[in-house]
């Protein structure tokens, strides 16, 4: 019979190892059995597991710790840190509180810097003001773990001011306190006194670096982002990483993949996260042909195991316009696919149109015992509201709430008035928005403004305008909405209103911009941008190809697209020279008979635009691959798989 001693350190060890609730439980019982109940060190590592160990545990650490005598305050740090991070961060005010309430124990400092970081998670400024002052008092106001943990908060509440003032107190600030204080500027948006607080740090480590780069790379400053990565004494996976990121999140995507060709050509090892970032790039641009080589090099580097890089995988093909090959990974995933996996899948039908398909992959989930979360039922309503499914989504929208008790967010709202008014069921859409039991956002309203203007309701859309006027006065956007109603009906004296507006107010309407991958380069089209080599060849062969649809198949411009009061013949140069059109005539001009052009769009396709794609699909016997602001239009045959529904 093992001793006293031997036994808690057995149980401590066995504890460890469990992976699950259930193997906790089964440990729990032993510790009930062989008279350890009471021990606090043994009952303190089982709180500790529970609470931080195990994602699913939390609840069961609660009553744990309500069941013990007299917990002490390693016990109540435990529970704060676990609910800190917890989807309900603000909770882990609660046993801190009732740890001040205790006569015999006080906070020390890990109580401190874990409801702090609750408080940080929660975004809650008025409590951790409360917590600074009670910190004051206890004397860890200088405290490094809690003074770092301090300006970590009031970054992230958007305090910049007293962020800066808990740093500039410290007497002695190491190097993560001086790390904290450059992210926290980088939070607040500061990126000048970012770089002032790196320049003044008396020693730097690799995370200093790294915190720099990924602050100019969220900032945008792609330039300063690089002259970091330059100056660097050593550069790690997460380095590599972070800029692959940073130039995919911005828009550079050669760039992005010009870092991985780089990464591999140094011979530095990859890891999952520079890979679902490389991969993430080429679902943005659309990058088929390097998705499909990287695919290769994740199978020969044995990272097909790996759960994350699948699910990029998915995410990619599906942006790529193949959700064939997406379904493919999904099928092939090993072990347990996780709920990620089953949402990317059902997303990626979704954006494709494929609204019944979703729905019964969806089922098959269920059947399958994986709970769907919120960003779930995201996906699925999305899927309804792009093929028409109407009943089918208030169905989902119920049933998500009423069976699985997820409370709608104000993105569930937003998917069913884009449901109803994609259907052109404006009125029960705008009922919708005002029945909603949460006050509708800008987003709400400006997606009834887009169903008004699809389907030119210009009372409703004046009245919606009018909503988003005194909510967000400033967006352009919803000035060109409004517009393409008024000049989709002929309302020359109102467009001019509104564009007269939009210039006194330096208001500009979003240029058009297309891409597409030829050999492996990405080549960006946009309306009326200065010419080059490349966009005069797009031209000369767009001319060419719009006068064979206009002798083969009769086309004539849709000039309702055009959303100006200027001449015909200004109105059909206008309409001709969309960006995607020029994309797809390069492609025409520059891949081999049988490939797919595939075109990825910032803003919606247009009619005219629509209707050419489809031309051009029959006459060139080419399929097309369009994904637009919203969808994906797939045209083959002279169809498109939107059957003319988006």
């Amino acid at each position: 019979m093992m001793g006293e001693g031997m036994e808690e350190e057995w149980v401590v060890s066995v504890l460890r190892k469990c992976s699950n609730l259930k193997q906790t439980k089964q440990i729990h019982g032993h510790i009930l059995k062989s008279g350890l109940r009471t021990d606090p060190f043994v009952f303190g590592k089982l709180l500790l597991h529970c609470a931080v160990s195990i994602s699913d545990a939390l609840h069961y650490s609660l009553r744990l710790f309500h069941h013990f005598p007299n917990p002490d305050t390693f016990m109540h740090n435990t529970l704060i840190r676990g609910l800190s991070l917890s989807q309900t961060p603000l909770l882990s005010l609660h046993p801190f509180i009732q740890l001040r309430r205790q006569p015999s124990l006080s906070p020390d400092s890990f109580s401190f810097a874990f409801v702090l970081k609750g408080v940080a998670n929660s975004r809650q400024l008025r409590p951790g003001i409360q917590l600074h002052s009670q910190a004051l008092h206890h004397g860890f106001d200088t405290h490094i773990f809690v003074g770092t943990t301090l300006i970590s908060m009031y970054a992230e509440c958007g305090d910049s001011v007293s962020a800066r003032r808990v740093f500039d107190k410290m007497s002695e600030p190491n190097v993560v306190a001086w790390n904290a204080a450059v992210t926290a500027s980088f939070r607040c948006g500061d990126v000048e006194g970012a770089g002032d607080v790196f320049g003044r740090m008396p020693l730097r480590n690799l995370t200093s670096w790294n915190v720099m780069l990924a602050g100019y790379a969220k900032a945008g400053e792609l330039g300063l982002a690089r002259r970091v990565f330059c100056d660097m004494p050593l550069r790690d996976e997460v380095s590599w990483s972070t800029m692959i990121i940073g130039f995919a999140h911005n828009g550079c995507f050669d760039e992005a993949f010009g870092f991985f060709r780089e990464l591999l050509r140094e011979g530095i090892g990859t890891n999952e996260v520079s890979l679902t970032g490389v991969l993430s790039a080429c679902a943005q641009a659309g990058a088929f042909e390097f998705g499909k080589i990287l695919h290769g090099f994740v199978e020969k580097a044995g990272f097909l195991c790996v759960g994350s890089v699948n699910n990029a995988l998915i995410d990619t093909y599906s942006k790529c316009g193949n959700v064939a090959m997406a379904r493919l990974v999904f099928q092939n995933m090993p072990g347990a696919r996780s709920i990620v996996s089953w949402t990317a899948i059902i997303a990626g039908l979704a954006m494709h149109g494929y609204g019944e398909e979703a729905i019964q992959l969806f089922h098959e989930m269920e059947e399958s015992g994986v709970r769907p979360d919120g960003i779930t039922f995201i996906s699925l309503l999305y899927a309804c509201s792009h093929s028409g499914l109407v009943e089918e989504g208030y169905v989902f929208f119920s049933k998500m709430k009423n069976l699985y008790g997820i409370e709608p967010a104000i993105e569930h709202y937003g998917c069913m008035v884009d449901l109803y008014g994609r259907a052109a069921r404006l009125q029960k859409a705008y009922e919708f928005i005002c029945e909603m039991p949460v006050s509708p956002n800008a987003i709400i309203w400006r997606t009834l403004l887009g169903a008004c203007s699809i389907h030119g309701n210009i009372e409703l859309a004046e009245l919606v305008k009018a909503r988003l006027a005194e909510m967000d006065p400033g967006n352009s956007g919803d000035h060109v909405l409004l517009s393409n109603v008024y000049a989709v009906a002929g309302k020359w004296k109102d467009v001019a209103s509104i564009r007269r507006t939009m210039t006194e107010h330096s208001m500009k309407k979003t240029p058009g911009r297309s891409m597409i991958e030829i050999d492996k380069a990405i080549y960006c089209f946009v309306a009326g941008e200065k010419p080059n080599e490349v966009t005069k060849e797009a031209h000369e062969k767009l001319r060419e190809i719009m006068l064979r649809l206009r002798a083969e198949a009769g086309y004539a411009p849709q000039l309702r697209s055009v959303l100006h009061d200027i001449e015909e013949e200004e109105k059909e140069d206008s309409v001709s020279k969309h960006s995607e059109k020029l994309a797809a005539a390069f492609g025409i001009a520059k891949l081999p008979k049988g490939r797919i052009l595939r075109i990825v769009k910032n803003l919606r396709v247009c009619g005219d635009c629509h209707t050419v794609m489809k031309l051009i699909s029959k006459i060139y016997r080419v399929e097309i691959i369009v994904r637009d602001r919203s969808r994906f239009h797939s045209f083959k045959d002279g169809f498109c798989s939107c059957r003319d529904y988006w």
